[in-house]
């Protein structure tokens, strides 16, 4: 019996040291970093998966810098409708502004939204473009801010790579680009770039009903295509935006050849998507694309 005691002791014993052993320190370390969630690139320049705050804000990518996209979400429709700023850094910022100003109007009202519909905004899709004029790569920036040097100001359209990104879309793509009459890079393939390459993988993933990209400066609306034709829908997004605005409504931006354009590559993916062109480099014109997303919003809503 005695002997019988000890060797149930002794296996306890052994049993216990076998399972420290098995669950040591570095095995739950290892366990953790396998449930990790989000997994980054040691390099800076790229997040290899959308890392979401919570349900009020995700970051989509990282620029070439290092720098977040962030996107903020209100609302928790089905119908998502994404708004993208700052697509031309810092010598657009007042594409910047006004999509922190929709952020702003939403957080301040949250029941603008319809409830079938989720709205995203991007204010700064090129933090690294707004950062060579502004001194910061988010919406925090003062106009006082602004770089007054047209050089400083033009080196802000591109990324860190020195791209324009709005030539760096899969629609009529080309290495060797254009912007009015200055030869510009579009990267060295279709999404070459983190920034356009976060947006797209977003846009894949959540298949927005429509979306709107703010640009400057020509004080329009402007409808996509890439070789098939206006669409249904982003005729009358087109129209409905351009109404409520009071900016006048274009088939097509043609004051000159373009290649690589964000809206024509969401038109290629069959995607409702307009460009808006403030009217100036300096003026936010919030009230006129208030009233556009306002008519944007009520339009989806019915649908």
């Amino acid at each position: 019996m005695k002997n019988t005691i000890i060797a149930v002791i002794i296996i306890a014993l052994l049993g216990g040291g076998i399972y420290w052993i098995m669950s040591s320190p570095k095995d739950s370390m290892n366990k953790d970093t396998q449930n990790t969630d989000v997994v980054t690139d040691t390099s800076k320049n790229e997040l290899k998966e959308e890392v979401v705050v919570d349900k009020t804000k995700t970051v989509i990518g990282t620029s070439v810098g290092g720098n977040e996209i962030t996107a903020y979400h209100f609302g928790e429709g089905e119908k998502e409708l994404l708004f993208v700023g700052g697509i031309h850094g810092g010598y657009a910022w007042n594409t910047v502004s006004v999509a922190q100003n929709l952020v702003d109007y939403l957080k301040a009202s949250p029941d603008a939204v319809p409830e079938n519909i989720k709205v995203t905004v991007v204010p700064v899709l090129n933090p690294d473009g707004l950062e060579k004029v502004t001194a910061t790569t988010t919406a925090t920036f003062l106009v006082a801010d602004v770089a007054t040097n047209v050089s400083v100001l033009e080196s802000g359209r591109f990324n860190g790579n020195t791209v324009d990104l709005n030539r760096n879309f899969d629609c009529d793509w080309q290495e060797n680009a254009k912007w009015q009459s200055k030869n510009v890079s579009g990267g060295t393939a279709a999404f070459s770039e983190p920034e356009s390459k976060a947006i797209k993988t977003y846009i894949e993933a959540h298949n927005p009903a429509g979306v709107v990209v703010w640009y400057a400066a020509a004080g329009g609306v402007y409808a996509s295509s890439c070789h098939n034709g206006v669409s249904q829908e982003t005729t009358k997004l087109t129209e409905v935006f351009a109404k409520a605005s009071k900016y006048p409504a274009y088939k097509s931006f043609d004051f000159y050849a373009t290649t690589g354009d964000m809206v024509n590559w969401l038109a290629k993916m069959n995607i409702p998507a307009i460009s808006v062109l403030l009217t100036n480099h300096t003026d936010v014109e919030w009230s006129k694309n208030k009233a556009g997303i306002e008519a944007m919003l009520a339009h989806y809503a019915q649908q």
